[in-house]
């Protein structure tokens, strides 16, 4: 007994195992009650680990390699625990609907996120990696329309092709190095880093690679798209902060990916986009942190992405009970809906200023470990396009989504409250979001390295709250003077032009071509393929060269020319 209490118990397994159970229920409450059960299960396991200290990775050996299937330390810790929340708060949402694939893959998903977090070998890490995308791609098929095919369709391509980097850089570095584990990896271990760089920066949207985040999944499910937020791109986040700290590039990376998406978001029009956009947005925060690398640096992207499941997430989750209950999150067709939906206008404020970093909400005590590890290194310029990051977020997010959503223009829509499920789940997502900004230091802890930071001085205190009043005024400004861009039904491309228009163009150029040449070569090569079909019955028909009897002396001469020939290929290799 005592040695199964110490035995090491990887939490991912408890969430994997309950979507096979789920996949398996016929019955809608049993389905729902292992949903919200695991994450317990999987929270027990994890608490255990912390409490008992450092374990030695798990191994296993199998067809020639030794795997560390399980790792448990100060970095895997935290996005274990983020994720156990997250899939908590996913199946709580969820509670409402009956759909068992939604809930299996959801589920499944959650678990291949977590296992590839605490996965300690670059071949653990492929496979639950592949996992994220086979599962998650259903929660945007499941919509049923054929934008949500397609867009289902690019987004696996993109994860898959991913995927494939990151086991061909794998392969490379086991060939320099010897070794499968997954530790520090950086540019300087060559083609393999750069490839596995490249597969990571996909699933973290890096800039020029980002579109199937915006493509997808503003196409997703109304739980599909809460579930999405939560895991892969952090998962993305937690393997550039293992592999790649202290990677000078992705210092400005991270500033192109908090500054772009300001510019795209101030006119888009859907509202679940519009986060999408977000998300690129707090992601550059995290990617500038492991840039800098330094320990306050790697403390502020994992407590940035711990806070961002949780405010994201509220977001995603009030926007979809707008669209439960009124059938869009067009920004051009809401506004009023406080009226009708108090609670849920109540959680988003509570989301909007989570993620604008207002003093005593999660952003600012997050963000501000970021900022700090910026400013300590000396990079000026940098600090400055992430402050302007900031105020853009406040315009975005924290004002343009409950603002559009709850309150501007009367749409006239009266509709119900959002489901209790909905609303405790939110309720949930939004107490935890004040919590840590509150008690910061309960976060702290947590955080890979020892931290003595301090963000509630006066200096940080008043520099944000001038930042946000700015951002506010200016917002009210062009408002007021009608120059703040309209709302208007349109959907908006940035990169994702190039695959929409010319790489559509160039596919269909191709096909043309080669169904051209095809039909061009088709009777040459059919005729050359019936000729060497009666070459071959005649060589080796009754009568043919192959049937002949040939002397023993002419097959031992033969034998004999092969077996010199091999041997003086042997010897002219070695």
């Amino acid at each position: 007994m005592t040695e199964l209490l110490s035995a090491p118990m990887n939490p991912a397994m408890a969430i994997l195992v309950a979507g096979l159970i789920i996949a398996a229920l016929p019955w809608h409450y049993a389905r729902k009650a292992v949903m919200l059960i695991s994450p317990f299960v999987a929270l027990f396991f994890w608490l255990k680990m912390s409490a008992f200290g450092d374990y030695a990775p798990l191994t296993l050996d199998t067809l020639g390699m030794s795997l560390t299937t399980f790792r448990f330390d100060g970095l895997s810790r935290i996005w274990g625990l983020i994720f156990i929340i997250a899939a908590f708060l996913n199946a709580l949402f969820a509670l409402h609907d009956r759909d068992r694939l939604q809930d299996t893959m959801s589920v499944l998903y959650g678990g291949a996120a977590m296992a590839a977090v605490f996965a300690g070998d670059l071949i653990t890490l492929f496979i639950f990696w592949e996992m994220t995308a086979f599962t998650s791609v259903f929660l945007i098929w499941r919509t049923g329309t054929a934008a949500a095919r397609n867009a289902g369709l690019r987004y696996l391509v993109m994860h898959i092709g991913s995927g494939v980097l990151l086991l061909a850089g794998a392969v490379l570095l086991h060939a320099q190095t010897g070794s499968w584990a997954f530790d520090h990896i950086g540019l300087e271990a060559g083609l393999a880093g750069w490839l596995i760089f490249i597969g990571f920066g996909i699933k973290a949207a890096f800039p020029l690679l980002h579109s199937w985040l915006q493509d997808a999944y503003p196409k997703a499910t109304i739980t599909g798209a809460v579930v999405l937020s939560a895991f892969t791109t952090k998962m993305a986040i937690y393997a550039l902060a293992r592999g790649y700290a202290g990677t000078e590039i992705l210092i400005y990376i991270g500033a192109i990916m908090a500054l772009f998406p300001v510019f795209f978001a101030v006119i888009e029009n859907d509202l679940r986009r519009v986060l999408s956009f977000s998300i690129n947005n707090q992601l550059g925060f995290m990617v500038v942190g492991i840039g800098i690398g330094t320990s306050l640096g790697i403390n502020g992207a994992a407590a940035h992405a711990f806070a961002d499941v949780l405010f994201k997430g509220l977001l995603f989750m009030s926007m979809g009970a707008v669209l439960y209950r009124t059938g869009t999150t067009k920004a051009s067709e809401l506004g009023g809906l406080f009226r009708s939906m108090p609670i849920t206008a109540f959680f988003c404020l509570i989301g909007a200023g989570s993620i604008s970093a207002f003093p005593l909400m999660s952003a600012f005590v997050t963000k501000a470990l970021i900022l700090a590890a910026v400013a300590d290194e000396g990079h000026w310029i940098i600090w400055l396009i992430l402050v302007f990051a900031s105020a853009g977020v406040l315009e975005h997010a924290g004002i343009k989504i409950p603002y559009f959503s709850f309150f501007a223009h009367d749409s006239g829509r009266r509709v119900k409250e959002a489901p209790w499920n909905m609303l405790l789940a939110m309720g949930i997502a939004a107490f935890l979001s004040v919590f840590i900004g509150v008690n910061h230091r309960w976060l702290y802890a947590l955080l890979p390295y020892a931290n003595d930071y301090e963000p509630y001085t006066l200096g940080h205190i008043v520099g944000q709250m001038q930042l946000l009043l700015a951002a506010i005024f200016a917002f009210a400004l062009l408002m007021r003077i009608g120059w703040y861009p309209s709302e208007k039904r349109m959907t908006i491309l940035d990169v994702d032009w190039f695959w929409r228009k010319p790489g559509k163009a160039l596919a269909q150029w191709t096909y043309a071509i080669i169904a051209r040449l095809w039909a061009h070569s088709k009777r040459g090569l059919l005729h050359t393929l019936s000729r060497l079909s009666s070459m071959m019955s005649e060589a080796f028909s009754p009568e043919g060269s192959f049937s002949r009897v040939i002397p023993t002396g002419a097959l031992a001469g033969s034998a004999v020319a092969l077996l010199t020939l091999a041997l003086l290929g042997v010897y002219m290799a070695s």
